[in-house]
C-alpha cells in the first residue's frame, strides 16, 4: 500500500512538473468585443503586458505570427515588457518592438518595472538611457500620463505611470481623490477613454475618475491559479489571492481588462496560468 502511495505521489509530481513547465511557455489568445456609442466604425487592437523579455520562440516568432494572425489596427502596451533587474539584456525585446512597429502604430505606457530603472540609475546603469534610445530609433515614445487620440474612432487612449509609492509590497497605499486628475487632466465625456494603467489595485479610482475601459497587467494572473476556485494565488506586492487577478471586472459605468501577461520574473514559473495575449475588437453601437 505504501508503495502505491509514493507510485501515485511521483506520477502527480510528475504531472504538476509537465504543467508547469507547459504553462510558463505557451500563451492563449483571449478575446473581447467593446460596444459604445461614441465609438466610430470598427478597430482591433491587441493588448501586451508583463512580457518580462520572454521569448516564445526564436525572435518570438510564435508571438509575432499570432499578432499577425489577427490583422490589429494597433497595438498597446500596457507597460513591464522588460525586466528591472541588474544587468538584463534588452535585445529581446526591443527587436520583438521593431517586428511590431513596422506594422502596427504602437501606443505603449510604463510599469513598475520601466520606471524602477529610471528611478534608480546607480542600480541598473545606464538600462533607461538605452532603452530610451531604442524606443526612440524606433520611433516609440513611451505615453507617461498623456493621451493620443486613435485616428477615426473616437478612442482616447491614456497612459499613466503612478509614483513607486503605489507599489508597497503587503499593502495597497491609499490614493487621494485628486491624484490621477493632477497626473492625467480630467477626460473628454464626449470620447470613449481608454486607461492604460498597469496596476489594477487601483481599479475603484481609474473608474472615478472617468475611464470607459482600464487596460491592466502586473500580476501575472497570480502566478499559480487554484482549479476549482479559479482564482490567483499570489500577487508582486506578497498579498494572497488578490482581488484582482486576470479577467474582466466592473465599477459602474467602467470596465478593466486584467491580463494574465506573457512572461515571469521574480518567480519564474506559471502553473495552471498561461501567458495572455489579448484581442479586443471596438465596434460602434
Amino acid at each position: 500500500m505504501l508503495e502505491i502511495l509514493i507510485l501515485i505521489l511521483i506520477l502527480f509530481g510528475i504531472a504538476i512538473l509537465w504543467i508547469m513547465i507547459y504553462d510558463s511557455n505557451h500563451f492563449v489568445v483571449v478575446r473581447h468585443e467593446i460596444r459604445d456609442r461614441r465609438i466610430r466604425g470598427r478597430c482591433r487592437v491587441v493588448f501586451l503586458s508583463d512580457l518580462h523579455n520572454k521569448q516564445y520562440g526564436k525572435d518570438n516568432v510564435q508571438l509575432l505570427a499570432a499578432i499577425e494572425e489577427l490583422k490589429p489596427d494597433a497595438v498597446l502596451i500596457g507597460g513591464d515588457m522588460i525586466n528591472g533587474k541588474s544587468g538584463e539584456k534588452l535585445e529581446g525585446t526591443v527587436d520583438l518592438l521593431r517586428s511590431l512597429k513596422e506594422k502596427y502604430p504602437i501606443y505603449y505606457a510604463n510599469g513598475n518595472h520601466e520606471h524602477r530603472i529610471k528611478l534608480y540609475p546607480e542600480t541598473y546603469g545606464d538600462a533607461a538611457e538605452r532603452y530610451g534610445e531604442a524606443l526612440s530609433e524606433l520611433g516609440i515614445e513611451p505615453m507617461v500620463n498623456c493621451h493620443v487620440q486613435l485616428p477615426g474612432t473616437n478612442l482616447a487612449i491614456y497612459g499613466s505611470e503612478i509614483d513607486k509609492y503605489y507599489y508597497k509590497r503587503f499593502t495597497v497605499p491609499e490614493m487621494e481623490p485628486d491624484y490621477l486628475t493632477g497626473l492625467l487632466g480630467c477626460p473628454r465625456p464626449e470620447a470613449y477613454t481608454i486607461l492604460l494603467a498597469h496596476d489594477p489595485d487601483y481599479f475603484p479610482q481609474y473608474a472615478r475618475w472617468g475611464a470607459d475601459l482600464v487596460l491592466s497587467g502586473h500580476v501575472h494572473g497570480g502566478i499559480i491559479r487554484v482549479p476549482v476556485l479559479n482564482k490567483g494565488l499570489l500577487s508582486p506586492n506578497v498579498r494572497f489571492f488578490p482581488k484582482y487577478d486576470g479577467g474582466v471586472f466592473r465599477e459602474g459605468k467602467s470596465t478593466m481588462i486584467l491580463s494574465r501577461g506573457l512572461g515571469m520574473h521574480t518567480i519564474p514559473f506559471r502553473l495552471f496560468n498561461p501567458g495572455e495575449l489579448i484581442v479586443i475588437d471596438f465596434i460602434e453601437q
